[in-house]
């Protein structure tokens, strides 16, 4: 691993359209595919909800629990590690669950954003940041000024990738350094399907390249809903396809090579029932 590996970060033009989802199910598919350590930071500081869809009604640690280490610039990679819940099935994905004390959530500084961020890159592989939709905080704007990639994440309304993605990632984020041409669009396609835009049409409208984007159908909603995403993730036909065209890009994109899965071959299986499972 190098001391800078990169930082992804995931924005939504709007709030509660499942940019969190979207951006979890990338940090699954990165991990699922690579075997290689993962970091997901959630750096919404008023609104954090993946402990809910991952079934963790109380997290051990958060990330305002961590805001002794970052105001002193003492986080450690083995304290990162320590702080994060581990997914299950995937050891190699480490999530840091988000802000707890919202009415703290102004007074997180730049400072702390950045410990935090250097201490990710010397940490994992591969870091994964979800930030609030809203340009009102140094998690938002230091995030997003760090990252290598940044996707932006809108659904087929109007409302949402017109307006508000022309109100935050058109006016607003270039007083911040980022330009809208340097974000990438994942688009959350409901189940259903009255009304709404296309990818094409989005794309085009907003000149914004996509990356992928994100099919959902009934059995997401039930599972988010009561804790299960990992689930939906590994179980479900529609769930195992989730991000993973956005993975394997940014899998390219960052070099990161397919984990090797030994099979067994049909003759070798017969060989070792006739040996009685024992080994050449």
């Amino acid at each position: 691993m190098t001391d800078q590996s990169p930082l992804i970060a995931y924005i939504g033009t709007t709030p509660n359209i499942g940019t969190t989802a979207a951006a979890f199910a990338t940090a699954y598919r990165l991990g699922e595919e690579s075997g290689k350590p993962v970091g997901f930071l959630c750096l919404n500081l008023k609104s954090a909800k993946l402990h809910r869809y991952l079934g963790v009604d109380t997290p051990g640690c958060t990330l305002d629990g961590l805001r002794p280490e970052l105001r002193a610039g003492s986080l450690t990679p083995q304290k990162l590690i320590r702080a994060c819940h581990t997914v299950r099935g995937l050891p190699g994905v480490h999530v840091l669950f988000g802000n707890m004390m919202r009415d703290q959530a102004e007074f997180f500084t730049p400072e702390e954003a950045e410990h935090l961020l250097d201490v990710a890159e010397r940490t994992f592989s591969l870091t994964l940041l979800d930030v609030g939709a809203y340009w009102d905080n140094a998690a938002t704007i230091c995030g997003l000024r760090r990252a290598g990639s940044r996707v932006l994440v809108t659904t087929g309304a109007l409302s949402h990738f017109q307006e508000d993605g022309n109100r935050w990632i058109k006016q607003v984020s270039p007083l911040f350094g980022v330009q809208p041409e340097q974000y990438e669009m994942v688009v959350i396609q409901p189940p259903w399907k009255i009304g709404g835009y296309s990818m094409k049409e989005i794309g085009k409208e907003t000149g914004i390249a996509p990356i992928g984007e994100m099919q959902l159908n009934e059995t997401f909603f039930s599972l988010l809903d009561s804790g299960r995403y990992e689930d939906w993730l590994r179980g479900d036909e529609q769930g195992k396809k989730a991000m993973k065209e956005t993975s394997q890009k940014l899998m390219g994109r960052y070099g990161l090579q397919r984990k090797t899965v030994m099979t067994v071959q049909p003759w070798y299986r017969k060989l070792l029932t006739h040996r009685g499972g024992v080994g050449l």
